[in-house]
């Protein structure tokens, strides 16, 4: 079963770089906890629907979410730190848009939100989602159906989170 609204964050382990450029590990549930934060997840980086839609989607939407009192904007995906910056780099988010890796995908695993596209040469990645996390806890989650990208592109999550 996947997580639901009012479901604490795991305490899984996710990826992020250092002031010296060093991958280090996390705990999921403290890295979300004390903030208001949208999480959305690409099944890859440098994947078409990811990096032409989804990614560039809140690049675009950063400011307008960040005035609702979002206190970050993160990107996830099973994917390596190093991957994940440069991807950043590419699409301008550096700056707007934190990258956390869950190259493992112990956090992906941990929610029950992975999929296996071994067939397409990908292995084992995140679903598509948007969440809003308020203090380490799920306050809203909007998974895709298979090849779709609407309901977690930056637009949609500005939307619900209302005036």
């Amino acid at each position: 079963m996947s997580i639901q609204k009012g479901d604490p964050i795991p305490k899984a382990r996710i990826f992020e770089l250092d002031a010296q450029g060093a991958p280090h590990a996390v705990s999921a549930a403290e890295r979300f906890g004390g903030k208001r934060i949208v999480l959305f997840a690409v099944p890859g980086a440098f994947t078409r629907t990811c990096s032409q839609i989804h990614l560039p989607s809140f690049v675009q939407q950063a400011d307008a979410i960040k005035a609702k009192g979002v206190d970050e904007i993160v990107c996830l995906a099973v994917n390596d730190v190093n991957v994940l910056a440069a991807w950043a780099r590419e699409h301008g988010a550096t700056g707007k848009i934190s990258m956390v890796s869950d190259g493992l995908a112990e956090f992906t695993r941990a929610i029950g939100l992975d999929q296996d596209l071994s067939e397409r040469g990908l292995g084992v990645r995140s679903k598509r989602y948007a969440m809003i996390i308020e203090d380490g806890k799920v306050s809203d989650i909007q998974v895709e159906p298979p090849g779709a990208c609407d309901i977690s592109k930056g637009e949609a999550v500005l939307q619900r989170l209302g005036s």
